[in-house]
């Protein structure tokens, strides 16, 4: 995926979520981070899309504290979080190929415009599946190229990090397989952060395995693991270990 294929999902996502929330009520529960209602999903996911927008914006080299969310609610809240959605994507979309800019993952990516343009997209996806859950109904589909590509973002990104508390005392090795995309990765797992590599060339003690769409909530902590084999207590360590 390039960062246009990107900006484009991120412009659906949101606009997704805000159908979502404005249908659910700013009252409603989302079962899917169960300490939320729907106005605190909208402050956090439109905080952090201004957070991103200035961020680029400014090409800052350092990183800048997440700014405080206004004091609205209801519709006045879902229009708040419209206006933010629509910076990002129009700063994204105006910002230059070259940007320097400073990112927070070590996940490959061409440009510093590509990580903040992938990143987003990820991150709206798995908020607007939040937003429908509290709406109730059909959620929206994920494509499974780009479900495969956040799959990649998470553990050679954000699970790279040494924030990631999926750790283990003694050396272990977890296998993710996407069914349906060709896609695999190894997750060497040590007391330090996990190392993934997007092959499967060794021994695995424990798989989490399904179509790369359902893969890709399961990994993030919104539904279960379509599949495990092997050893469960690896499965046990991620659901535990991985939140973000």
């Amino acid at each position: 995926m390039d960062t246009a294929d990107y900006l484009q999902t991120l412009d659906r996502e949101g606009r997704l979520l805000a159908a979502a929330a404005a249908v659910a009520g700013t009252d409603a529960k989302v079962p899917t981070c169960p300490e939320w209602q729907v106005r605190d999903l909208l402050r956090h996911t439109g905080a952090v899309h201004r957070w991103a927008a200035d961020l680029v914006a400014d090409a800052c080299a350092e990183p800048r504290p997440l700014g405080d969310p206004p004091d609205l609610d209801g519709a006045e809240l879902v229009d708040w979080y419209r206006d933010s959605h629509r910076l990002l994507v129009d700063t994204l979309a105006a910002a230059p190929a070259g940007l320097e800019c400073w990112t927070f993952h070590p996940a490959p990516n061409p440009s510093a415009l590509t990580f903040w343009t992938r990143r987003q997209a990820h991150e709206t996806t798995v908020h607007r599946y939040d937003a429908e859950a509290a709406r109730g109904g059909t959620a929206s589909p994920i494509a499974p190229e780009f479900a495969v590509d956040g799959i990649d973002e998470l553990l050679r990104g954000f699970h790279a990090r040494p924030r990631s508390r999926v750790r283990t005392p003694e050396p272990r090795v977890l296998r993710v397989r996407a069914v349906d995309a060709d896609a695999v990765w190894t997750v060497r797992l040590t007391a330090g952060p996990p190392a993934a590599v997007p092959h499967s060339a060794e021994e695995a003690e424990a798989e989490l395995a399904g179509p790369a769409d359902e893969l890709y909530l399961a990994l993030w902590n919104r539904r279960a693991v379509p599949s495990v084999s092997g050893d469960p207590s690896l499965a046990a360590l991620w659901r535990e270990k991985s939140g973000i």
